[in-house]
């Protein structure tokens, strides 16, 4: 089945070299105050990020970036998840990754993670110990790892986001 094409990103047009876009580009700059501007370059992913960072347009079940080093995967998944919690306040979000310490490090508090991610005011708050994080709405994402399955059997979860498969993992060298 050939595959539909994505519809252009709402800020596909930030980065088009079309005079007219130019034009735009420049009367919204010249309307927006200077905390504004910066938020919008800082913060506005719809707008830098490329349109293969962003979710699939239509309904979905299952999102796969299969990319390579420096694509923005990890940086994806965290806009991903921040934009879920910020939308819905009920949301149960499952982070999981090979190892607690990867869950945290990289895709938490790494550079690109949830909380670089997030604005200030709009930051949820992390509490290590809990493995959580909460967002002012809500919003509740857990830390799990995939050498301990058994944890994410249970909690009720609405959305998940796992990290990259591991290879050589010990369930990989069991099959062998």
């Amino acid at each position: 089945m050939p595959r539909r094409k994505r519809k252009p990103s709402r800020g596909s047009w930030l980065r088009s070299d079309d005079p007219e876009d130019v034009e735009k580009r420049q009367e919204l700059a010249r309307l927006l105050a200077p905390h504004e501007m910066a938020a919008l370059g800082s913060y506005y992913w719809e707008g830098w990020a490329r349109d293969e960072q962003l979710p699939p347009g239509e309904a979905w079940r299952t999102w796969l970036i299969c990319a390579g080093r420096g694509f923005g995967k990890t940086r994806a998944g965290a806009e991903w998840v921040r934009d879920v919690a910020r939308n819905d306040g009920n949301a149960r979000i499952a982070l999981v990754g090979g190892s607690l310490a990867e869950v945290r490090n990289v895709m938490v508090e790494g550079d690109s993670g949830v909380l670089a991610a997030a604005p200030g005011a709009l930051a949820p708050v992390f509490e290590p110990s809990l493995r959580k994080l909460t967002w002012e709405n809500g919003a509740v994402a857990w830390l799990y790892s995939a050498g301990e399955p058994e944890a994410l059997r249970g909690p009720q979860h609405s959305h998940a986001r796992p990290g990259k498969p591991r290879r050589n993992s010990t369930s990989t060298k069991r099959m062998r």
